[in-house]
């Protein structure tokens, strides 16, 4: 006759809490079985009392006794399944660096896998039952995790398998019945991907910042070796040169001694003879600055005159070189922007002169066209550096002249000045001359401008502008701020019956 273990499954004498064969099996009111120390175990450990295999809930905690029967069972069973494991526990024997059944008694095998349901990691053979009884290939099992512990809900003893997008949290089903209720949740595997987009994203981020900095460090090191071998380089002439000094020094000392000595006495005689020159520049310039100092009293109108004549000369030369200086190395080619003229001017087929004429022309009328102010641009705008231009405005009794930023107003009456865009001067009534800044500047000038130069610093700030037939400065605005291009800008004003007839004429500078 077969034994009572022969009839009976594996699975039917094995704990569903450890895996294993049972030990003092308990039943509870469920009709499920367990080993009275794991079904303590997990009742002391949940605040329900729960069957760990169906879940049912018993309000009041069972009172547990031993099944006799299904004890006498276990036993012979546990003799079988002992000499059935105990040749594979030494191929299933735990390596170093692995994790260990929790389940195993005496030796101890490798996990293979850990379930978030039971809370325990199982070696192969305390796996079996997941993959045979019903209800337990229901639960979660994960990979091998050595904190199980944190892919569990601490209060309601669940895996956390949601994920809160309100509390940034993990969260099990039993959360999202309670506090979580109203809130965003989705499943872990879906704010993973998400997350690991969001990541990839970064990653790309921060390589490319790596590589930029990687430039970088390439650029540095590459700058220093060009330093280096300029440096090398210039070290290497400087030497040469030096070198070659002290050659000529050395050749030359003999010759020097010898005609430093000669030229000794020479030079004493000279000194002397310097030293009475100098005696009497002296006494000439105390008798200057005693006349200066009786002229500073003086009434004399016409000495105090010419004076201020001589200063003025001098003050005129440093000028000229001034501008001969600026018309030498920052002369540009302006040329007239038709696209920009009010339809009264008359524009020469060069683009170098512009007059106004007495009926407006048939012109489209393009954003960029004045269609008030009787003004045109040049075609050429700065938006860096240094630039100087000259204009004849010889025969004329009203002009304006100077620069304007590109966005000034085209349109309608336009009011100048720096704060609109404007740095210009003007001509009005035949001889009254005017800087058009934020208050407009009277200008005194001696003499009547023929030829007008305009000199402009875009990074400086500076816009200045001269008459050159006396090479004099005439007004400049300073301390400007220039963001937008800069544009030429001229109006030759209405001819006034024939007085204002003469055009402006952008001149070449030679």
């Amino acid at each position: 006759m077969a034994s009572s273990s022969s009839l009976l499954s594996e699975d039917q004498f094995l704990c569903s809490v450890c895996l294993d064969v049972f030990t003092d099996p308990v039943s509870t009111p469920c009709g499920h079985n367990f080993c009275i120390t794991c079904l303590n175990k997990h009742w002391d450990s949940s605040e329900h009392c729960l069957c760990p295999l169906c879940k049912e809930q018993f309000n009041i905690r069972p009172e547990l006794r031993v099944n006799t029967f299904i004890s006498g069972l276990a036993a012979k069973f546990r003799k079988t399944v002992q000499l059935k494991v105990s040749g594979a526990k030494e191929e299933l024997a735990i390596k170093p660096g692995e994790m260990s059944c929790d389940v195993c008694t005496g030796q101890k095998l490798k996990v293979v896998k850990s379930c978030l349901d039971c809370g325990l990691s199982y070696c192969e053979t305390h796996m079996e039952p997941h993959k045979t009884e019903a209800k337990l290939k229901k639960h979660k099992l994960i990979n091998p995790v050595k904190n199980l512990e944190d892919y569990i809900c601490q209060k309601h003893d669940r895996p956390l398998e949601l994920f809160c997008r309100d509390d940034q949290t993990c969260v099990c089903q039993f959360c999202i019945e309670g506090d979580h209720k109203t809130h965003n949740t989705v499943p872990l595997e879906e704010e993973t991907e998400q997350r690991k987009s969001q990541v990839g994203k970064t990653q790309t981020e921060v390589q490319q910042m790596i590589q930029d900095k990687l430039k970088k460090i390439k650029d540095i090191r590459h700058s220093v070796q060009i330093s280096k071998t300029n440096t090398e380089q210039q070290l290497a002439d400087s030497v040469e040169v030096f070198s070659s000094l002290i050659g000529c020094i050395e050749r030359s000392r003999a010759e020097l001694i010898e005609l430093m000595e000669e030229k000794q006495k020479a030079a004493e005689r000279q000194a002397e003879g310097l030293i009475k020159e100098l005696e009497q520049e002296i006494t000439e310039l105390k008798r200057r600055d005693t006349e200066l100092e009786q002229l500073s009293h003086s009434e004399d109108h016409l000495h105090l005159l010419q004076l201020e004549k001589k200063f003025h000369e001098e003050v005129g030369r440093e000028c000229e070189k001034e501008i001969e200086s600026r018309r030498r190395l920052h002369a540009v080619d302006v040329t007239l922007d038709p696209d920009t003229a009010h339809p009264c001017l008359i524009l020469s087929d060069d683009g170098k002169q512009v007059t106004c004429g007495d009926q407006e022309q048939n012109l489209p009328d393009n954003p960029e066209r004045f269609d008030y102010s009787v003004n045109v641009l040049g075609k050429e705008g700065f938006s860096s550096g240094r630039f100087y231009y000259e204009v004849e405005v010889r025969g004329k009794t009203k002009w304006t002249l100077g620069v304007v930023r590109e966005s000034i107003k085209r349109k309608g009456q336009i009011k100048g000045g720096p704060e609109n865009g404007h740095w210009c001067i003007c001509l009005r009534n035949g001889d009254e001359y005017k800087a058009l800044d934020s208050s407009r500047v009277l200008l005194p000038l001696r003499q009547k401008p023929q030829r007008v130069g305009v000199f402009v610093d875009y990074e400086e700030g500076l816009v200045s502008f001269y008459e050159m037939k006396a090479s004099s400065h005439i007004y400049s605005f300073t301390g400007q701020s220039f963001t937008d291009k800069l544009y030429p800008i001229f109006c030759p004003w209405l001819t006034d019956g024939g007085e204002n007839s003469a055009p402006l004429v952008i001149t070449p500078v030679r």
